[in-house]
């Protein structure tokens, strides 16, 4: 049976990474050019938007990293038995991984990229680089795909788990041995 204390966790951390990842897109930097007799530069804003970001990646980590120890990450441990749930517990293991895959890179990119600050520029049509909008928020859309499957997969692995064998008590298959 399913962990509902893992559960609630995972769900936590998941709603704690979505918040931070949300407060990211919308406290990202934004940049001015300052115009000084000889030459112009890029003067940003609060650079708060990148701890959110990390803080994002690392709590979506903390709860992969989690729901994967609860899992035994599906290769380690007893083999499940032969069900629709266990079907279904693969299918969602590797969308999970996917999802993550790509939560973790949008957050990381939007980080990375939001704690770049040009230097000075010399010339007279400067621009200042600043993170497209959207990349914290498409990392907060896959971390939410990230925690619904990821706890669908939790489910159905234990289902799979718990689930009794296909084979009923007394059926052993097919004899091979001499009569």
């Amino acid at each position: 049976m399913a962990s509902t204390i893992v559960l609630a966790v995972v769900f936590v951390l998941d709603l704690i990474a979505f918040a931070l990842a949300v407060a990211a897109e919308q406290r990202r930097n934004t940049a001015t050019v300052v115009k000084e007799t000889d030459y112009s530069f890029c003067k940003y804003d609060s650079d708060i938007a990148t701890g959110f970001g990390v803080g994002a990646l690392l709590f979506l980590l903390a709860s992969q990293l989690l729901i994967m120890a609860a899992s035994r990450c599906l290769c380690c441990g007893k083999a499940m038995k032969p069900s629709g749930s266990r079907a279904c517990a693969i299918v969602l293991f590797i969308a999970c991984w996917v999802f993550f895959f790509i939560a973790e890179v949008c957050l990381l990119a939007g980080s990375v990229r939001n704690a770049y600050h040009t230097k000075y520029v010399w010339s007279e049509k400067s621009s200042c680089k600043e993170l497209r909008k959207g990349v914290f928020g498409a990392g907060a859309a896959f971390v939410v795909f990230t925690g619904i499957v990821s706890e669908l997969y939790y489910v159905s692995y234990s289902r799979a788990n718990d689930s009794p064998g296909s084979y009923g008590r007394g059926d052993s298959g097919v004899r091979m041995g001499n009569l």
